[in-house]
């Protein structure tokens, strides 16, 4: 299949080459800074170096070269960017604050990994690794995924970072970014089933209130995800400045997404609106090499912001889509019956990359939604189930499924509808991907597909009964 026809419209993907997690996401001087994982001479997985793009928007990216490049004994793994304005380590330039980037550094002769400085005076455009690199050694083969913030109520920096295979994010502090204490650990909890891996802890604001924060620990995990492989789990809880202590938990797993396709997920630094905004990369481990894209393999999920809220008696995560500078809708569908069947929707709905928002009452159906992407003799299904009370996204007819045993599947998520209430989603259909939030974000599948270029169509289905469709709205988006 050819290259455009797998190119995502509004999810960053490099022009060529294997791409995985998000690193060093920060906000300075007017640009959001994206750095990933990249490997610069091929497709598959391999030579690992930080890759680079930047945006003002969030929509539209420019991709950088190469900032942090392997060497033939270092491999360069994830981590993350802060600007040291305070130059509490020394590195700035004498009118720019260094942007610091703190890395895991795996040794290709040793295979220990430990973090390491490099850092930049020029807007992230070239980097100077620290000549006393390795800063934070232990001696560990499985020690990665730095992630740094400025800890302004103890006055120094904190970082959480990963024990891997033991399945413990350990928290460190330090006054100039090169000399790290222990603070202490956390876990194992939650989900163990796989390594644990890119651990982010930050305070978001409760029931959209800014005076009262909690703080969420995000960590990715290799195996054991609700739709099997990897996925992201996180942790409430509180951080007195030594310790992050969960709490008490029903023994149950609080995943941020259903489907997939969600992992390695991390925050921008410093971002200018107070907003908490996640990337993660848009894929899974069980299949990451074999998906059919060329030149390019990966892509990144579309910028979130995180809170909590309150449902019932816990705190759960919402996440909202930031997807800025789109027109209006240009398309309207508005109240109408949906008879047991399948309904496409007229011509002008047809697009292969768009964001759709859906009001839609079950009635007496026992399944009812929308078809996306959909074509001859194929179609990816978004769906609710009454019986079931869960949300859904059926990849089985999706298009190429045959590259992995078990790409083809339905990923569900528990989803409570009130009694009368709609079922009220958002969906971000782009060329390989559909991603959908459900109850304001708080039930959230996130799927890759791989469809046939002319199968665009969308449609509307009922099964067993008739459902009544109060609004549907499609905000097709254009290749910038």
């Amino acid at each position: 299949m050819s290259d455009a026809a797998m190119r995502p419209t509004f999810h960053f993907t490099p022009a060529r080459n294997w791409m995985n997690d998000p690193n060093g996401l920060v906000w300075h001087d007017g640009e959001y800074h994206l750095f990933f994982q990249y490997n610069p001479q091929g497709s598959g997985w391999g030579n690992m170096s930080w890759g680079h793009a930047v945006s003002r928007d969030l929509l539209h990216w420019e991709e950088l070269p190469v900032a942090l490049e392997h060497t033939p004994t270092e491999a360069v793994f994830s981590g993350s960017v802060v600007v040291d304005r305070a130059d509490t380590s020394g590195l700035g330039g004498d009118d720019a604050p260094a942007m610091v980037a703190i890395y895991t550094s795996h040794d290709l002769l040793t295979g220990h990994q430990g973090q390491s400085v490099a850092w930049s005076t020029d807007s992230g455009r070239t980097w100077t690794r620290h000549p006393k690199n390795p800063v934070l050694e232990i001696g560990s083969t499985d020690f990665r995924d730095p992630k740094v913030w400025w800890y302004a109520e103890g006055g120094c920096w904190v970082m959480v970072v990963a024990l891997s295979t033991e399945r413990v994010v350990r928290l460190y502090r330090s006054d100039d970014l090169l000399a790290w204490t222990h603070l202490s650990d956390f876990g194992p909890a939650g989900s163990v089933d796989g390594v644990w891996e890119c651990p982010d802890l930050f305070t978001v604001a409760v029931d959209g209130d800014p005076a009262r924060t909690r703080w969420l620990l995000v960590v990715s995990v290799q195996e054991g995800a609700p739709a099997g492989g990897s996925g992201t789990q996180y942790f409430v809880g509180d951080f007195d400045g030594t310790t992050f202590a969960a709490d008490p938990s029903d023994g149950s797993v609080s995943w941020v997404d259903h489907g997939a396709d969600y992992y390695a997920a991390v925050s921008f630094n410093d971002e200018p609106h107070g907003r908490r905004l996640l990337v993660a990369w848009m894929s899974n481990w069980d299949y990451a090499r074999d998906v059919p894209t060329r030149p390019h393999r990966g892509a990144m999920s579309t910028p979130r912001a995180y809170e909590l809220r309150t449902r019932g008696d816990r705190l759960v995560l919402a996440q909202t889509p930031v997807v800025e500078g789109l027109p209006g809708p240009v398309r309207l569908a508005e109240s109408q019956d949906v008879h047991d069947g399948v309904h496409p929707l007229p011509e002008e709905f047809r697009a292969t990359s768009t964001v759709l928002t859906l009001e839609l009452d079950p009635g007496t159906a026992s399944r009812c939604g929308l078809h996306v992407r959909a074509g001859e003799r194929e179609r990816t299904v978004v769906g609710y189930d009454a019986a079931r009370r869960a949300l859904y996204v059926d990849r089985t007819t999706s298009g190429d499924t045959d590259f992995h045993p078990g790409f083809g599947a339905v990923h569900t998520a528990p989803l409570e509808l009130d009694a009368d209430a709609a079922l009220v989603l958002e969906v971000h259909v782009d060329a390989t991907s559909v991603e959908v939030y459900a109850d304001g974000g708080r039930v959230v599948i996130t799927d890759q597909v791989f469809p046939s270029p002319g199968s665009d169509g969308i449609a509307l289905f009922a099964e067993g009964g008739t459902a009544h469709l109060r609004h549907l709205t499609s905000t097709p988006v254009e290749r910038g």
